[in-house]
């Protein structure tokens, strides 16, 4: 992160919180040192929620599964996560966020080392359960701390790094396992101390996961909370900070907020339904694991931050220029680049094209990723930011974790295992459907609840 861009935020928050009589924004310094702290946590959580994808084919055949079971496993994180998300919002805005997200960081750590462990296909799946509960801390709390740490007009570029941590993981996570792999196939079994002798995929996973336990220890002591903010403007749409508050806000705007939210499920359900990418490059074009991994995160690390960070950018500088809902019509962008390049690709004879628009597939699911929390920020009272955000994660997470159950279940069921590439590409033809029939009234609802929080 430039320091140019870092004062810019602290220069304009000052401003900003002095005029409206509100709490200052902690400096340029503290706030970014929040969000790199924050976007570590998150990349270790991405890796940690994204391995198991490349596992699917050693863990299948170990545990005799269909790809009916996989695509149930792959959606076992999600379910939890969803539910304890709406606890922890509301413990969000009202406890210490930083200690909340380092116990969060150690649990889903050792729930990925207990993930490698499990000895049946019912503990693994309560194992990956356990992931959800820990990493359900992050992202309402994160966003919570960015939204008290910068002003709306300079919240894209910290909030665009923070979700540059989804493609950094992602990548990291393929090449680190595709690495892992390669070696243990040469190999063999791997020992390690206390843990004894390992397949491949088991020292995978327990090897991803012990450091976020070191790293949740660090995240405690060294971060310093940001205060607090409630301001003016959002008093004249909200009563308190209570849950009951936050829901009877969401049923005030109950359409404005399914326009923004169907269009953030569509990209969470391609994305996890891409879960399957490893296994439909092995079936459909010979790629082996190891092969998916390191093309798929080499191209997703030179991809993914770098098309955050400029979709960041530019939100705050169309919003700068008055274009007040530049959130939004960039989320639309991302949203139009996704659905058919995540589609077309599954229909492609040859690998390496395919593999290709997949990529531009990476830059829409990078636009809407990074820039539908803010579109969402800029809507929210701050009072109850943080339990917001958790329904948000509660309803994409759940509508989300439907992408690789209908995946499993079309290939199981409908188009044969060895034809799974049609199963996926349905997924975002099916989600496609609401986000477009709301988009007008999405956009009118929009900008006229800008208006009532003093935005428009």
């Amino acid at each position: 992160m430039s320091e140019t861009a870092a004062n810019d935020g602290a220069g304009a928050g000052a401003g900003a919180g002095a005029g409206a009589g509100a709490k200052p924004y902690p400096s340029a310094a503290a706030g970014w040192t929040l969000v790199i702290f924050l976007t570590i946590a998150y990349i270790f959580s991405f890796i940690d929620r994204y391995i198991l994808q490349l596992l699917v084919e050693p863990i299948k055949a170990e545990f005799g599964l269909s790809d009916s079971a996989i695509g149930y496993l792959l959606s076992a994180f999600t379910w939890i996560y969803a539910v304890v998300g709406l606890f922890m919002g509301w413990l969000i805005d009202r406890g210490k966020r930083v200690w909340i997200v380092s116990v969060g960081i150690a649990l889903w750590s050792a729930a990925t080392v207990a993930s490698g462990l499990a000895k049946t296909f019912v503990q693994l799946f309560v194992a990956r359960m356990s992931v959800g509960v820990g990493e359900a801390t992050l992202s309402p709390a994160a966003f919570s701390i960015i939204g008290d740490s910068f002003p709306e007009e300079r919240r894209g570029k910290p909030i665009a790094f923070y979700s540059s941590a989804l493609p950094i993981g992602a990548g990291l996570a393929s090449l680190l396992s595709g690495a892992i792999i390669a070696w243990t196939a040469t190999s063999g079994n791997q020992t390690l101390p206390l843990f004894g002798e390992l397949s491949p995929w088991r020292f995978t996973l327990i090897v991803v996961g012990l450091p976020g336990v070191l790293f949740a220890l660090m995240f405690a002591f060294v971060l310093r909370e940001p205060a607090r903010r409630t301001e003016a403007a959002s008093a004249d749409v909200i009563g308190g900070s209570g849950f009951i508050d936050a829901l009877t806000y969401l049923k005030d705007n109950a359409l404005l907020f399914t326009g923004i939210v169907s269009l953030v499920c569509a990209m969470t359900a391609i994305a996890y339904s891409q879960g399957f990418l490893p296994a439909t490059f092995e079936r459909t074009f010979g790629w082996s694991a190891q092969k998916y991994a390191l093309v798929n995160g080499t191209a997703i690390l030179l991809i993914g931050p770098l098309n955050m960070y400029i979709m960041g950018w530019i939100s705050d500088r169309w919003m700068q220029a008055g274009v007040k809902d530049a959130a939004l019509r960039l989320v639309y962008i991302g949203f139009f680049i996704m659905i058919p390049t995540a589609a077309i690709p599954m229909v492609i004879p040859q690998a390496e094209f395919a593999f290709a628009v997949l990529c531009i597939n990476t830059i829409g699911i990078g636009i809407v990723s990074a820039i539908g929390v803010t579109a969402l920020l800029t809507i929210i009272p701050p009072q109850v930011r943080g339990q917001i955000i958790a329904i948000y994660y509660f309803a994409i997470s759940q509508v989300g974790s439907l992408g690789p159950i209908i995946v499993g279940e079309l290939s199981s069921r409908v188009f044969g295992e060895d034809n799974i590439r049609l199963a996926v590409a349905c997924v975002p033809i099916i989600f496609a459907i609401l986000p477009i029939a709301l988009m007008r009234t999405t956009f009118k609802r929009y900008n006229a609840q800008m208006a009532r929080m003093g935005i428009a």
